[in-house]
């Protein structure tokens, strides 16, 4: 092997990467779940100096690895429940390695057209199956802020399009007012993608006890100027969802645009025993969620949708002499701020085709059991109050004591085995578990459970 490598080293390398990667994967369920080694000790373990002289990618490799997985998070565990981060199903991993070698830009739908025909089956595909509107258009991006940003960036320009201001030639200084409106318990990442946007801060209306928006309420913050007002599939406490089919009724009523952040909760759609969570959701101007979290596709895969794709690429459609533009239909980056990227699509029509449209609703309805399941035996341990109702995958505990709460969390991360976050809602200390992983079964939830008893006493079973 030559320094630095050649083609005909891929068999090689590519070969101990995947019986590496093999080994992380099939030992996830024993594994703890915390890191294990700090920044500084990862940096000392891979050699902290740029060497002089090329080295044998071999080495490089096997460095890589035993350097960086002490310092890993075990997110893929089926008993990871600190932030909404899903497993990775085998199909969708495996479809992302062949996106890597294959290493296209799939920005562009001439020149490559394997990749655009696979994002594009897959977009259909989505909006079937989240019951949204077939013209609509759909974006890969990063994740849930990017996808909020394509649909709040939509609304914003196609809001000032119809008081007469051109925001791609004229820019926002000296222009109408973009209001947002949003409920008190709406998702940081919709208050950062405005920010990007330069709509500054939302006006926000009320939240009831489980953070639904306040129909009512925001049906008197509206004044009929340019609005857009943000509603939400899925509160990161409670998992509750926003009365949309009233919201969006006063909204449009006020010639409002509605973007619906549902980075986890869109995918209720697809549970024709949950669906009725979203009832009302396909009269929005656009929506956000996440593969990467209830899909199971592995980091990213964000999707910004559009109901009116010409509103998106109004706002995001670019041109320039050496690209090739689309001979049919339009190019995959007029939908997305990007001009370059990967072609994050093919993973979710791996799992898309793998699990069909039952398969995704067993899914969905899993984790919605699992984290029910979850909430009834925590519920029964001394002490623990489960603070939310449960209705799709979330679940809230607290002891009685702010300061016990948050201690207990801590132990139940030390313990290894199950892997909880401390939140503050409702004006109190909370552990929250977002249950997101295919894999969070009845086995994993006893074990779970078994965890946080360990905790609540003081003990941490090794």
């Amino acid at each position: 092997m030559t320094r630095g490598g050649t083609s005909g080293d891929y068999p090689e390398l590519l070969d101990l990467a995947q019986r590496r990667a093999v080994e992380w994967l099939t030992g996830m369920p024993e594994r703890p779940i915390p890191a294990a080694a700090s920044i500084p000790e990862v940096i000392e373990a891979l050699g902290p100096h740029l060497p002089d002289e090329p080295q044998d990618p071999r080495d490089v490799v096997a460095r890589l690895v035993e350097a960086v997985e002490p310092g890993l998070l075990a997110s893929q565990s089926p008993r990871f429940y600190g932030w909404v981060i899903g497993g990775t199903y085998p199909v969708s991993l495996a479809a992302d390695w062949l996106v890597g070698a294959w290493d296209q830009n799939a920005a562009m739908r001439t020149p490559m057209p394997g990749t655009a025909a696979v994002e594009e089956l897959a977009a259909d595909w989505l909006l079937d199956l989240l019951g949204l509107p077939a013209g609509a258009g759909v974006g890969f991006v990063t994740g849930a802020t990017m996808a909020n940003f394509v649909g709040l960036g939509a609304g914003r320009d196609r809001l000032l399009a119809r008081a007469g201001w051109d925001a791609a030639t004229l820019g926002l200084s000296g222009g109408p007012r973009v209001r947002w409106v949003a409920g008190a318990e709406r998702h940081a990442s919709v208050d950062i993608a405005a920010r990007y946007l330069g709509l500054g801060a939302a006006e926000l209306v009320p939240a009831d006890e489980q953070g639904r928006i306040d129909v009512g309420a925001l049906a008197a913050a509206l004044d009929g100027g340019p609005t857009i007002v943000c509603l939400q599939a899925g509160n990161l406490h409670s998992g509750a969802f926003d009365d949309m089919a009233g919201a969006i009724a006063v909204a449009h009523a006020a010639g409002a645009w509605v973007h619906v952040d549902g980075a986890f909760g869109l995918w209720a759609a697809a549970s024709p025993s949950l669906a009725h969570l979203t009832s009302g959701y396909a009269a929005a101007d656009s929506w956000a969620t996440d593969a990467h979290k209830t899909l199971n596709t592995p980091y990213d895969c964000g999707l910004a949708i559009v109901a009116d794709q010409a509103a998106a690429r109004a706002s995001f459609g670019s041109s320039a002499a050496y690209l090739p533009a689309a001979a049919t239909g339009h190019d995959p980056h007029e939908h997305v701020p990007e001009m370059s990227r990967r072609a994050r699509g093919v993973p979710v029509w791996a799992v898309l085709a793998t699990l069909g449209r039952s398969g995704v609703a067993a899914l969905v309805d899993g984790l919605h059991a699992s984290a029910v399941d979850l909430a009834t035996q925590l519920a029964a341990l001394p002490g623990i109050e489960v603070v939310n109702d449960v209705v799709y995958t979330q679940v809230c505990i607290a002891l009685p004591d702010d300061d016990e709460t948050t201690a207990l969390a801590a132990r139940i991360r030390d313990d290894g085995v199950a892997y909880a976050y401390p939140s503050r809602w409702r004006d109190r200390a909370v552990v929250r578990f977002s249950v997101s992983n295919f894999q969070t079964d009845t086995a994993a939830v006893t074990a779970t459970v078994d965890a946080v008893r360990r905790a609540l006493a003081g003990d941490d079973g090794r």
